[in-house]
């Protein structure tokens, strides 16, 4: 499934298969469809073109709308969304977070009220386990409590060990699942989640525990939800050495080009973000000098492309200005080749930080780009 083919310091260059898709090339970021399809306009057969190996959608989201129930009438969400390649699906545990005015926690699970109609909604670890599967997702994420930091230390400690227990009952449900005659995808995985918040020992501990359940991949969640970014690191570094050698490592929800940098630098391997394309829809772009606004005046008689060093479909064939005009004129393509950039961009990141690895200059690449691809150029 994962395997390791060397390292630089703690950076890991490895491949992983799954059921869906030929050899992923890690590290890896996840190109995120929340509702099985990138907001801005971009379809599976446009990710096909821009180099994106994994496609992540949300169990929250599709459970709501249209139904996993649906999605599996369909044949699932590869052949629902017409993507062939691999898919992780997130557990819906920080949606729930992210509902914290309108849910209750309990040891069987969260009941919530949904943010479509407010109807009340109980998910717990085997609900979590039964919608991924109906989807059919290659990757399943365990069902768990992401805490919003800074958060209590007694709470934090309550909540990750809660997260222990609904991680066994998330593997024993997802094993039973797997060996039902019309399961959608037998092959599916399931991926544990640290969590403790900001708090080192809780962290350890944790990760130490999960370990033993001997998951697929294991992840690092409850990041970047309100901790300063070398509070984050600091987690990963202490985090890090517990976490099995042998299995795939995902950063959740991480994060800016420096922040992927860093992570492959203290030793993960997946990463998935919102905020390349929620940054693209409002006109900010990556390059590989720093960030732009598109909407600035600078631009309006600009005909360069967005980067001159890149080669995806938008640099290719428009330019600032023109990309601009559409911004201004409230032109939904603006939002599509924008997106199109910028994820091209974050795929295009992961590939050089691989060839780095493979040439063994990841140090060098590292200290060139790391500071200089959050900075506005």
């Amino acid at each position: 499934m994962f395997q390791l083919i060397k390292t630089e310091g703690r950076a890991r260059r490895g491949q992983f298969r799954c059921a869906h898709g030929g050899t992923v090339h890690t590290p890896v970021f996840m190109n995120v469809g929340t509702q099985a399809a990138i907001k801005g306009g971009l379809s599976a057969l446009d990710l096909q073109d821009i180099g994106t190996q994994i496609e992540l959608s949300n169990t929250y989201h599709l459970h709501l709308r249209p139904g996993d129930e649906v999605v599996r009438a369909l044949g699932g969400l590869h052949r629902f969304m017409r993507w062939d390649g691999p898919i992780l699906t997130d557990s819906g545990g920080f949606q729930v977070f992210s509902l914290a005015g309108l849910r209750k926690i309990r040891e069987e699970g969260v009941t919530f009220a949904s943010h479509l109609d407010g109807h009340r909604i109980f998910m717990g670890p085997e609900e979590s386990m039964r919608i991924q599967s109906n989807l059919g997702s290659d990757i399943a994420m365990a069902f768990d409590e992401c805490v919003e930091n800074p958060a209590a230390y007694d709470y934090a400690k309550a909540s990750c060990e809660r997260t222990l227990r609904w991680l066994h009952r998330c593997k024993a449900e997802h094993e039973r699942l797997n060996a039902l005659p019309d399961t959608v995808n037998p092959g599916q995985m399931l991926f544990g989640i640290n969590q403790g918040a900001t708090y080192a020992d809780l962290r350890i501990w944790h990760m130490q525990e999960i370990a033993k359940l001997d998951c697929d991949g294991y992840a690092i969640g409850g990041l970047a939800v309100g901790e300063p970014t070398q509070v984050m690191y600091d987690i990963i570094d202490a985090v890090e050495p517990y976490m099995p050698k042998d299995k795939p490592r995902y950063l959740m929800g991480v994060g800016t080009p420096s922040n992927i940098i860093e992570g492959v630098a203290r030793g993960v391997d997946f990463f998935d973000c919102v905020m390349p394309a929620r940054n693209a829809r409002h006109g900010k772009l990556f390059t590989w000098s720093g960030t732009i606004n598109l909407k600035n005046e600078k631009h309006r008689l600009d005909e360069r492309p967005i980067d001159e060093e890149c080669d995806c479909p938008v640099c290719r064939n428009f330019s600032r200005a023109y990309l601009r005009h559409l911004f201004k004129a409230e032109e939904t393509l603006a939002l599509r080749l924008s997106v199109m950039h910028n994820l091209y961009f974050y795929n295009k990141l992961t590939e050089r930080i691989r060839t780095a690895l493979d040439d063994g200059t990841f140090a060098s690449f590292r200290a060139r780009y790391s500071g200089r691809l959050d900075a506005r150029a």
